[in-house]
């Protein structure tokens, strides 16, 4: 069935309407979603090909335009223009168990506080235990760069490491979540 998709914010998307997405019997224990905070991110494939092989629904939010595969489960969600509008929309609905895909900590540390998981793009997963300490990290550089005492930083080149260590990591985080859940 062929149609217009609107997301929540009343803009359209020219993709045409997934078909349902099922995931098989022995993935039922517990449902979570990935969700990707899309404008930047270098590992939207890899988060795709992970969330095919664990029945996952993948979520790219974005207020601009990004490919997504026509593949079950990968949605793309589009929001209003604005500095926090995809981070708004992400730590809205990700809760206990979910995912996000992320490098930006202060999101990472909403998602987190709702129960869920954040991992980075070079593999760092954040959770209850480590994102305080990067918040504060960050933010305490942010100042010395804003008072100069610093110079200006930067985020260091995405390499191919990055990109397996992402995958490993991803992969884990998927199996750590769903053995420390309850079975329904």
């Amino acid at each position: 069935m062929a149609g217009i998709n609107i997301n929540e914010s009343g803009r359209q998307c020219n993709r045409p309407i997934a078909q349902p997405f099922h995931r098989p019997r022995h993935w039922e224990t517990i449902i979570l979603d990935i969700y990707i905070d899309g404008d930047a991110c270098p590992v939207k494939n890899e988060t795709y090909r992970v969330a095919l092989r664990h029945g996952l629904r993948v979520f790219v939010v974005t207020h601009g335009f990004v490919r997504v595969p026509d593949q079950p489960g990968v949605e793309i969600v589009l929001v209003a223009e604005g500095l926090d509008a995809a981070d708004d929309w992400i730590a809205g609905r990700a809760g206990i168990g979910d995912i996000c895909v992320t490098n930006d900590i202060p999101l990472a540390a909403r998602v987190v506080k709702a129960g869920g998981r954040a991992i980075q793009p070079t593999g760092r997963v954040l959770d209850e235990r480590t994102v305080g300490n990067l918040r504060a990290t960050r933010d305490l550089m942010h100042d010395l760069r804003e008072a100069g005492m610093i110079p200006g930083g930067g985020v260091p080149a995405f390499g191919k490491g990055d990109r397996s260590r992402y995958l490993s990591a991803l992969d884990g985080l998927i199996v750590a979540i769903r053995r420390a859940q309850p079975l329904k």
